[in-house]
């Protein structure tokens, strides 16, 4: 195959939407199919090999119809969390356990409840009410929060678990004769399986659910969607070119964590598997065990979503989050997977991108036409034309002759600059980097022991063994400024195409047949690739900066646990609303899922936006976590000064908004860190008792603090509004106080975003906007007060340097402000670690009453007095200069 083929193949790929017969169906992937069709149950424990000990249970099954023994460990952890882990008791050789997801689990004392011939009751020695049942003939699992069952494994009988064997041995489970069991074709590429069918299943009742949520990456609804007459939601880390919407098709990322929610609980199932993966949901079906006591004396029927879990090889190995909260699930599988760190400051700001800005002068250009239009910016980007030859780590030096001028003349302005480095590696005996990895034999193997070539953007390419240690240091060691020459400490870096994306592969991937050190099939492993190679990056990062500076990394592949090194995005999207629309219920689905620092590409990759989409997109982006414009190669440039005069001036409105917020974001992903709360989140996340948030599309919080409901279809100019609890609601522009509850028809003109501030909350925001974030550091806070219906709010404000680690040293300032009875009062959560120049330069007061007195600013040292003004017409009370330094406590009161 040459490169011109190549070419051809891609330049298909690019053309018209996503070609489905390149992407497998559940019906063609012989495990999902095999998987599809169980429908009993053939495990049981055998119930004299039980043993329980301080903090788990071991115990064999064994499968009745073929004799094979399976260990099944049943472990404590801490907060409220059990971990169910079922392997081959006596395998031919070691099955693959994902490595290097897992933060140090620790695990909690469990204590025997109850036994009887058929089962054994189990319970969380701290959390008496978190309680686990095994039942032995055949094997199922109950796990009670207090009296209620919440969630089952096994229920209906779909545990699958494929041992492994010799070719040609008899076989009851797996019949010989059925195709696909140990060679299976696609699309031309034929997958040798040597270690014939590993398949694992497993089925997870959600007990008094209605709604299931989490498992990206998927382009459809948030509340995922029955999948009894379609597809499966798939699990497999693909590069797939403008892909459909509203269907359970495989994306670039793969996050096996699913959440459950009722007003009674929240139920979060992690299941730590990288293979491929297929997720039945079924929905609308009724149980009849829905308490303890109900088990004896019958039960009222239960609402329960019933999910079936399917994946090619690997083990199981699950995890059981009991809440009961939502939020309590964010935290319980934070400390599994790790948090979303704190990102440096300007990466929360906004970022102009696009495949490719074609030089320095480019660059330039687009940098000072940013400063021309008063619009602010904080980062610039470079796609892969910036390199020499798609030879990552190099430049260009037609192109950009003199890369380092270009980024301090970036840096002059507070912008920083990212490029982008793909896992691919170019053959090329002139390149240091293919050279090297060559020479270490640090590439993935063919099964003869050579090194597996593929194609991708730089012709014929080779791929890193990113599970090998020696690899990710290698590339973490490319990032040193020594090496990657050209850059500097303002450059930061994109990892694209790291599913791996292979144009001549199977699926556009890597054959799963490829070896890993340790002979590691890729099939076992596929979904942690991108996770594997952003661990390098990231390390990279660390290393370059003497472990001084935050990394700012961007992946498309994700697996759980990617959170704790790079920010993600929703891949390849198109310029169309129904991608503006889809855009809010991925965000959420990977935010719940862990991955808080998330956007979507404004405007849409692939396409020409008009004037009205760029804008509503602007609109509704400048609320999401990540907020970055990228467009593809073909389309029309789209920088917001080439759009009318009035668009432009929306445009600018909008990321204007958004840099005004920027001290309220910054406290969110401070806080986000700490607690494992998404900084984007479900309406029920903070109504968990409001049925109507449930399976709400379109709208979303940030915080605790801000409704969003960004106006997602073509010429709209009013919106349905679903307004959750009993609260009052703030129009973050106007002002106008709403005291509803429910649906509410909102106008929304074309420069309106319905954006709220709820009643009992206090914002942080700078209103001197500049042209980046870094200049506006240091800059005068107003604290934006909305009272609830009983005078009072809280609200919190985090400042440190923005770029270091120091923070983790207390080198930071954390304050919360309360008002009740009509006085402000500003406490340090923890000792300050630091001074500031930061001041508070106004406080508005929303849904107050009537003042007109000064207010007394009181610090520890000093007393003051400044005016205050009301406006009786709209409730506003604003304290006009208060003056004092935010690294300090003080009160505001009226005399």
């Amino acid at each position: 195959m040459n490169i011109w083929l190549a070419c051809v193949l891609l330049c298909l790929q690019l053309v018209g939407s996503v070609d489905r017969s390149r992407f497998k169906t559940c019906h063609q992937s012989s495990f999902c199919r095999r998987s599809r069709a169980q429908t009993e149950s053939f495990y049981e424990v055998e119930s004299s090999s039980i043993h329980v000990t301080g903090h788990n249970l071991e115990a064999l099954l064994v499968n009745t119809e073929t004799n094979v023994k399976y260990k099944l460990e049943l472990t404590g952890l801490q907060d409220h969390t059990f971990r169910v882990k079922i392997n081959e008791a006596y395998p031919l050789k070691p099955r693959f356990e994902v490595p290097l997801v897992l933060q140090q689990v620790e695990t909690a004392p469990i204590e025997e409840v109850s036994r009887n011939e058929n089962s054994i009751q189990l319970a969380l020695k701290e959390a008496r009410d978190n309680t686990v049942s095994v039942n032995f003939k055949p094997l199922r699992l109950d796990f009670f929060v207090g009296e209620n069952i919440v969630m089952s494994l096994n229920s209906r009988g779909l545990m699958r678990f494929e041992h492994l064997r010799e070719k040609g041995a008899a076989d009851q489970e797996a019949n010989d004769t059925e195709p696909d069991l140990w060679q299976e074709s696609f699309g031309g590429h034929t997958d040798t399986k040597v270690n014939g069918p590993t398949a694992v299943a497993m089925d997870f009742t959600f007990t008094g659910a209605e709604h299931v949520y989490g498992i990206p990456q998927h382009a459809d609804t948030f509340s995922l969607s029955d999948t009894t007459g379609t597809d499966p939601y798939r699990l497999y880390n693909l590069d797939v070119f403008e892909y459909e919407l509203w269907n359970p098709m495989a994306l670039y990322a793969s996050i096996p964590f699913m959440m459950g929610h009722s007003k009674q609980s929240t139920v979060g199932v992690f299941v730590l598997n990288a293979a491929e993966g297929w997720i039945d949901v079924k929905k609308g079906e009724t149980g009849i065990l829905g308490s303890l006591s109900n088990m004896v004396s019958g039960s009222q029927p239960q609402k329960q979503v019933e999910t079936h879990w399917m994946f090619e090889s690997g083990i199981l190995d699950m995890f059981i989050l009991l809440g009961p909260g939502p939020k309590d699930v964010s935290r319980q599988y934070g400390l599994l997977t790790g948090n979303t760190p704190l990102p440096p400051e300007f990466s929360i700001a906004y970022h102009q991108c696009r495949w490719n800005y074609n030089d320095q002068d480019d660059v330039n250009m687009v940098n000072s036409k940013f400063d021309e239009h008063d619009i602010p910016m904080d980062v610039m980007w470079l796609d892969i034309e910036h390199t020499d030859g798609k030879k990552y780590f190099t430049w260009d030096s037609r192109k950009f002759p003199d890369s380092i001028k270009m980024v301090e003349n970036l840096v002059s302005k507070g912008r920083k600059l990212v490029t982008i480095v793909d896992p691919h590696i170019k053959k090329d005996s002139g390149y240091w980097v293919h050279n090297d990895l060559t020479s270490k034999g640090l590439y993935t193997k063919n099964s003869d022991g050579g090194d597996y070539e593929g194609w991708c953007w730089p012709g014929a390419s080779y791929y890193p063994d990113f599970l090998n240690k020696d690899a990710r240091d290698y590339f973490a060691e490319q990032y040193k400024l020594e090496n990657y020459k050209g850059s500097t400490l303002d450059v930061y870096t994109w990892n694209d195409m790291n599913e791996p994306s292979v144009f001549n592969g199977p699926e556009v991937t890597m054959p799963k047949d490829k070896r890993h050190i340790g002979d590691i099939e890729h099939r076992d492993l596929h979904n942690i690739y991108g996770y594997l190679y952003s661990m390098a990056s990231h390390q990279g990062h660390l290393v370059r900066a003497d472990n001084k500076l935050r990394p700012f990394l961007l992946t498309r592949a994700a697996f759980a646990g990617s959170q704790r090194y790079t920010a993600i995005w929703t891949g390849d999207n198109t310029a169309d609303w129904s991608h503006l629309e889809v855009s809010v219920p991925m965000c959420l689905s990977l935010s719940v899922a862990g991955m808080h620092f998330v956007g979507a590409d404004v405007g849409g990759f692939f396409g020409n936006p008009d004037g009205e989409l760029m804008v509503r997109w602007y609109q509704a982006a400048a609320f999401q976590p990540f907020f970055r414009s990228h467009a593809h190669l073909d389309s029309k440039r789209r920088e917001p000064w080439l759009f009318s005069a009035g668009e432009m001036s929306l445009i600018r409105q909008a990321i204007r908004t958004r840099y005004s917020f920027l001290p309220f974001w910054y406290t969110q992903f401070y806080e986000a860190e700490i607690s494992g709360v998404p900084v984007m989140r479900p309406l029920w996340y903070e109504f968990p008792q409001d049925e109507g948030t449930f399976g709400r599309e379109g709208e979303h919080l940030i915080g605790d603090a801000l409704l969003v409901a960004p106006i997602l279809k073509k010429s709209a100019t009013e919106l349905s509004v679903y307004f959750p609890g009993n609260e009052l609601w703030y129009d973050i522009v106007t002002n106008e106080k709403l005291d509803v509850s429910g649906e509410l028809n909102i106008k929304a003109g074309y420069d309106k975003v319905p954006v709220y501030q709820r009643g009992g909350t206090i914002i942080p925001r700078k209103h001197r906007v500049r042209r980046s974030s870094a200049l506006m550091h240091d800059d005068p806070v107003t604290l934006h007060v909305a009272l609830d219906r009983n005078g009072k709010a809280r609200g919190s404000l985090y400042m440190d340097d923005g770029s270091t680690f120091e923070y983790k040293d207390g080198k930071s300032i954390y304050l919360e402000f309360t008002y009740e009875n009509e006085k402000l009062t500003a406490k340090m959560l923890k000792e300050p670690g630091m001074e500031t120049k930061v001041w508070l330069e106004k406080v508005i007061v929303l849904g107050g009453g009537p003042i007109n007195n000064p207010a007394k600013i009181k610090t520890k040292t000093d007393e003051t007095y400044v005016d205050t003004m009301y406006e009786p017409a709209t409730n506003i009370l604003t304290i006009r200069k208060p003056g004092v330094n935010l690294g300090q406590e003080f009160t505001i009161s009226f005399e």
